[in-house]
């Protein structure tokens, strides 16, 4: 059920009896009071008392039934009987002002009974639907329960008087009712400080109120309210008005019948002996290359399922359909499952790119995501490490804590201390998520356990222990950082904060400066760092105050990260994570657009760090030297060169702005600005700072092309060589990318259930997006048309002649 999808029975539906039941009664328990009549002897206070709780159904204001009464309970001071008591009225007799009236009786009094108190409590909420789970109703001492429309005795707490304790319970009834993920070992410790609240209010207030707790049936759906025979689809209020109606169809959704009998007889399994040697003819094999290209976020109609299945046997030899075969297979037929097992073992072995698909949340067979997980075996270590941070999110579409997928992410980290120690990192940033800490933490045992095993040698020359006890300091190390950052923003005036800091390291912190044992840098496992250098290590001059602290090697070297707290590193992790993959994709093609991958590592869900890179921004640039191309004359002048800079150099600029173009383009980064496009010395510009993506922006009417004037004007302008060239390299490596285009699509549906903003708002929306960027209807020829008046009129945009839209378009970088 889609979280947009409203399930319901209507209550004129129901044709079962009203029943619930009776829990207990909470509270002090004080002496009833006795009608007038009674004579109560001296001995009647030494007995003990014995209640039972009457409950009688009142429908709009009149009691409709017998009474019924509960068996006399005597075991206090907490009364119990848990007993459950059914009306002979039925849900489908039920008025929406219906009521049941609890009243508690002694019998321990004499003759007489007397009367502990009443409540009454509506059977529908406000929104017409029936209540259902527990339910705390407080009793008003020495009264009747009145049943009455206008109450005088309601069972629930005025708003005014609940507490944290009205709070919880509310929230407890609804965890009851599943409408709250249960997280087993998070449920536990929640209880343990629940009942300690209950004893601290207790004890502060001494509540002298009585509370009948009474627990109410409950039902697959809600169930909401309806008169028999009433017109559900045209409710007569509205009919004769303008407004709107919303018609609730209870078939939206539903298999039609006759389509599914259709369906399991043309899929019979009698006819595997004729479907094997079925081919097909020239417009079905047209039709079945035509799904084969579709990209994996297309749902496959009824009849491309029917002719996939039909000639699956043809289709063995094919490895790319496999997963389109796997997708219309009836899972939830056992013996079409099983027949779908079998050739799944048997077809020709997939790309790594088709296993990833197979660990979406669109496959749950745990067959099919064993089968995906023996394809990454294949996998080296480097283009491991390239789907890593994907492959732990997939772990939350696995059936159990203990999947083979976490299994083989473990085993492979033994072997490599990179894996090892990014996985680990992965993992630990996971456990703030309520709904699936517990099967990271799993993962995460797992991978200690496998750790603390491994013998000495097994791993470099550490052995087991030592290995994990390196990686376990990155976390003390990161935690002695926060507590750094913590001290250093209380300090007013920006260098003051930069000498508290180096006062801090090499004072007390003088530990850091330097480590009792090199620890392994969490940016590059492989680099052992040895502790910080005070003097080099500083603060930028921004909100969130960020470090930048240099750190020793051990090998005597120098390595520069910027540590930053209060921020989510998560999404520019995910983006940075996806220039270095586009990277390695295009030189695997020889193309090198000398991009700037940088390492960022987000080491907690506000915390994290990030490789220095040593650059200006376009913004200082401009404001320094007027222009990019002055700028880099002062590194690389050549008098014979093109605009006085070296060729090599002017040729590093314009492939980095061509790859960095096409890369913000199809992953749709927004909010670029002066401020965030940087320039090395050697001519590479990148961009920084991801915190809008798949076309997330800020700013109104974002060019499609993240261009700036500045970036052009160094090129020559619009109609020199060197922009055309740009163009040029833009064109091949948005082509390339193409190719690639449903590695990068598994990619980001398996971060679906991230808790990455941009993609956690609207994961399907943001995928489709996605998708759409690669214009995957064209070929290659119509797609360098496209890209290249993709940039004409980006460009266009930043020059005097202009027309209304590309007037906005200009709008966006002022």
């Amino acid at each position: 059920m889609s979280g947009n999808e409203f399930r319901f029975f209507l209550s004129c539906d129901i044709n079962l009896p009203v029943t619930f039941r009776i829990e207990k009664l909470e509270g002090k328990l004080l002496t009833p009071k006795l009608s007038d009549s009674d004579n109560v002897d001296s001995t009647a206070e030494e007995k003990k008392p014995e209640l039972y709780v009457e409950s009688t159904l009142f429908i709009d204001g009149a009691p409709f039934g017998l009474s019924m009464r509960s068996r006399l309970e005597s075991r206090g001071p907490s009364f119990c009987w848990n007993e459950l008591i059914t009306l002979s009225t039925k849900y489908r007799d039920l008025t929406a002002n219906s009521q049941l009236a609890f009243t508690v009786w002694d019998v321990s009094c004499g003759k007489g009974e007397g009367l502990i108190g009443g409540a009454t409590i509506h059977l529908f909420n406000m929104k017409k639907q029936l209540k259902t789970g527990k339910h705390k109703l407080r009793l008003w001492p020495g009264k009747e329960a009145d049943g009455s429309i206008n109450t005088t005795t309601p069972g629930k707490v005025p708003k005014e008087e609940r507490g944290e304790l009205e709070r919880l319970e509310k929230l407890v009834n609804k965890y009851e009712r599943g409408q709250i993920q249960r997280v087993d070992w998070l449920d536990r410790l929640a209880f343990k400080a629940m009942e300690k609240i209950k004893e601290s209010e207790n004890s502060q207030n001494g509540s002298s109120h009585l509370y009948l707790v009474i627990d109410f049936c409950s039902f697959e759906h809600r169930v909401v309210f309806q008169e028999s025979g009433a017109n559900f689809l045209l409710p007569s209020p509205i009919a004769s008005t303008n407004e709107l109606v919303t018609v609730y169809d209870p078939e939206v959704g539903k298999i039609n019948p006759s389509e599914h009998k259709q369906l399991k007889l043309a899929r019979s399994l009698n006819r595997g002996i004729i479907d094997r040697d079925l081919k097909p003819s020239s417009t079905e094999r047209k039709s079945i290359q035509r799904i084969l290209k579709y990209p994996p976020t297309i749902n496959l109609s009824g009849d491309e399922r029917q002719l996939l299945w039909k000639f699956r046997f043809s289709l063995m030899s094919e490895k790319r359909a496999l997963t389109k075969f796997l997708r219309c297979v009836e899972w939830s037929d056992v013996q079409e499952a099983k027949q779908a097992l079998e050739l799944m073992h048997k077809w020709e072995s997939i790309d790594l790119c088709d296993a990833l698909e197979l660990l979406s949340p669109v496959f749950e067979s745990e067959e099919v995501r064993a089968y995906a997980v023996s394809v990454l075996e294949r996998a080296d270590d480097e283009e491991l490490q390239c789907y890593l941070l994907q492959l732990v999110q997939a772990l939350r579409f696995e059936r159990s804590d203990k999947s083979r997928l976490s299994h083989f992410l473990v085993q492979r980290s033994l072997r490599n201390v990179e894996l090892a120690s990014f996985l680990r990192w992965f993992v630990a940033v996971e456990l703030h998520d309520p709904a699936y800490a517990k099967r990271f933490y799993c993962t995460y045992e797992i991978l200690e356990e496998s750790m603390l095993k491994l013998g000495a040698g097994a791993s470099g020359d550490e052995d087991g222990f030592k290995l994990w006890q390196s990686l376990v300091r990155q976390t003390e190390l990161t935690a002695q950082l926060c507590s750094i950052m913590r001290d250093v923003r209380n300090v007013r005036g920006h260098q003051k904060k930069i000498e508290k800091l180096r006062h801090f390291l090499s004072g007390l912190l003088s530990e850091l400066t330097y480590f009792d044992e090199p620890i392994r840098s969490p940016l590059a496992p492989d680099l052992l760092i040895t502790g910080i250098i005070p003097s080099e290590s500083s603060i930028f001059k921004s909100a969130l105050h960020p470090l930048r602290l240099a750190f020793r090697t051990a090998n005597g070297g120098c390595c520069k990260i910027i540590f930053k707290k209060g921020d989510d590193l998560r999404q520019d992790q995910l983006v940075v994570q996806m220039v270095s993959l586009m990277d390695r994709l295009l030189k695997l093609e020889n193309l090198d657009l000398h991009l700037t991958p940088y390492r960022v590592l987000a080491t907690g869900h506000d915390e994290g760090m990030l490789e220095f890179i040593p650059s200006k921004p376009l913004a200082q640039i401009i404001s320094e030297h007027r222009s990019i191309v002055s700028y880099l004359q002062k590194f690389h002048p050549d008098e014979n060169g093109p605009f006085g800079i070296t060729s090599t150099c002017l040729e590093t600029f314009i492939k980095s702005c061509a790859g960095y173009s096409v890369i913000t383009y199809i992953l749709g980064i927004g909010d670029r600005h002066l401020d965030n496009l940087l320039l090395r010395d050697d001519g590479r510009l990148f961009h920084v700072d991801f915190g809008f993506i798949l076309g997330r922006d800020p700013k109104p009417f974002p060019p499609p092309m993240k261009l700036c004037k500045e970036m052009v004007e160094a090129m020559g302008g619009a109609e020199s060589q060197y922009y055309t060239r740009f163009k040029s390299y833009c064109c091949e490596a948005y082509n390339i990318l193409r190719k690639s285009s449903n590695l990068i699509l598994n990619l980001f549906h398996l971060m679906a259930g991230s808790n990455i903003p941009d993609i956690a708002s609207d994961p399907e929306k943001g995928i489709l997006k996605l998708q759409e960027k690669f214009r995957l209807d064209l070929d290659d020829e119509e797609c360098i048309h496209f890209f290249q008046d993709l940039i004409n009129e980006s460009v266009s945009a930043l020059f005097p002649q202009m027309v209304e839209t590309i007037h906005r378009w200009a709008q966006y970088w002022r």
